[in-house]
């Protein structure tokens, strides 16, 4: 036998660090290549590491909740003298360019693969994937065939679906809250009440005394030791404090708004809910606004530029397409995935895309990849109850975008007071790509798309 010794590799975007989550493997454990070891969190997302080697597991060398460099000794393998040399961490064809959520993708299509997942097949994952979830028959609920497909799909039984439709029907908006309900719970486990009714627990004591008050009594702070809780910032906080600091300190915002009769808006969404070509799909008010933010784009394109600075001097790079993000809270922090080319997408296809995007962000398998290159931000700060904010801009972009709640209030038509659907949209820009007229033209754009959806027709 003879001991290899596998160490934290570079998993992409520069790594330099990442935290040992769960171990998937305990020493004596056999594994073979591609075999899960460990889950890792970089500060983007959450990674599966496979076994680059064939044999039993020596000794997992870092704990978890550790956070270790890269290049650190993680776990040692005990290999056989015959086995075959195994695919080197340096050597891997694409290596440190792929995700391990993205691996069978990898494995059909070619292209960068993870450390020891190889191109000849997908990493074996001890995850279930959704469709292999169990899904009782659900003999005798009412649903049409596509809800049904969507249920399973998803992993949601449909019995346990409280229904919404007229009929008694189960619609495919209770299908998607049931099963976004269960992915936030799904891995908190429900302690038993102890049997101790009470305890107590030993406070260890502040390295110092907080110092008197300059009259001399005493702080009320210096009888607070231990009720003040540390949390180590890494991961997901660490990177979002980072960047967020980073913008808000070197791209000058200014922020606009303006308040939008959304009504015509909330007209749509109901008719595309009852579409057919919409049954297995979620609408919402964001699907036209992602849609009215890339209308608006088109006619203003320096809200989708970046400032670059070079050894040349500075510069301004237009792109000429959309890379939309989403801004998204997940249990991990928040996160901005975003769609790739979403101006060429049709309006079933960009629903489908942030259907997609949303719950890959709350099983926590959003990638890197997902993250990067994004031009332009959405943040729905409405699904929280707010109007409307200032919102820092994601970094590499110029813009965000935010959409406040969508509510019912006084709205005057024609000279007559009615009850209108509401929202405000605001926006934040770097002031150094563009001027006050373009971004109040941009925003005054998205307003519009939210007034007449119909002007999407032109």
């Amino acid at each position: 036998m003879s001991t290899q010794t596998f160490v934290l590799p570079d998993v992409g975007e520069g790594l330099t660090e990442a935290e040992i989550v769960t171990w998937k493997v305990a020493p004596g454990d056999a594994v073979q290549v591609n075999d899960v070891l460990v889950e890792i969190e970089t500060a983007k997302s959450l990674v599966e590491l496979p076994s680059p080697f064939t044999g039993t597991v020596g000794e997992t060398l870092v704990e978890e909740g550790v956070t270790v460099a890269v290049g650190t000794p993680i776990v040692t393998i005990e290999t056989a003298p015959a086995a075959s040399a195994p695919l080197s961490q340096t050597d891997a064809p694409g290596g440190g360019d792929a995700q391990s959520e993205t691996a069978e993708g990898g494995a059909e299509g070619g292209g960068a693969v993870l450390v020891g997942y190889g191109t000849g097949g997908a990493v074996t994952s001890r995850r279930r994937k959704p469709a292999e979830r169990p899904v009782t028959a659900s003999v005798g609920v009412i649903a049409k065939p596509p809800i049904r497909k969507l249920a399973r799909d998803l992993g949601v039984d449909l019995a346990a679906v409280t229904p919404s439709g007229e009929a008694g029907e189960v619609t495919r908006e209770d299908v998607v809250k049931h099963a976004s309900q269960a992915s936030v719970f799904r891995n908190i486990e429900t302690p038993d009440w102890p049997e101790v009714r009470e305890e107590t627990i030993t406070v260890t004591p502040a390295a110092a005394p907080a110092p008197p008050a300059p009259n001399g009594v005493a702080s009320p702070f210096a009888q607070a030791a231990g009720r003040v809780e540390s949390i180590p910032v890494k991961g997901v906080r660490k990177a979002t404090s980072t960047a967020m600091v980073q913008s808000a300190y070197s791209a000058p915002h200014v922020s606009v708004w303006t308040d939008v009769d959304a009504t015509r808006t909330m007209e749509l969404v109901k008719r595309l809910k009852a579409s057919p070509d919409f049954a297995d799909v979620k609408v919402s008010p964001l699907l036209i606004m992602a849609r009215a933010v890339i209308w608006a784009v088109r006619r203003t394109p320096m809200v989708n530029a970046a400032w670059v600075d070079g050894d040349g001097g500075a510069q301004i790079s237009v792109r000429h397409y959309v890379n939309l993000g989403i801004a998204a809270a997940t249990p991990r922090g928040l996160l901005v995935p975003n769609i790739k080319d979403a101006q060429d997408l049709n309006m079933r296809e960009l629903a489908r895309a942030l259907e997609k995007l949303t719950l890959t962000a709350r099983e926590g398998k959003t990638t890197p990849a997902d993250q990067q290159g994004g031009t332009i931000t959405i943040t729905n700060i409405g699904v929280f109850g707010m109007d409307a904010g200032t919102p820092i801009i994601n970094p590499g972009e110029s813009g965000i975008v935010a959409m406040g709640t969508i509510r019912q209030k006084p709205w005057v038509v024609d000279g007559e007071v009615r009850p209108r659907y509401v929202t405000t949209v605001s926006g934040s820009f770097d002031h150094r790509v563009i001027d006050g007229d373009g971004m109040s033209r941009f925003i005054a754009d998205v307003a519009s798309i939210l007034e007449e959806p119909a002007l999407l027709l032109d």
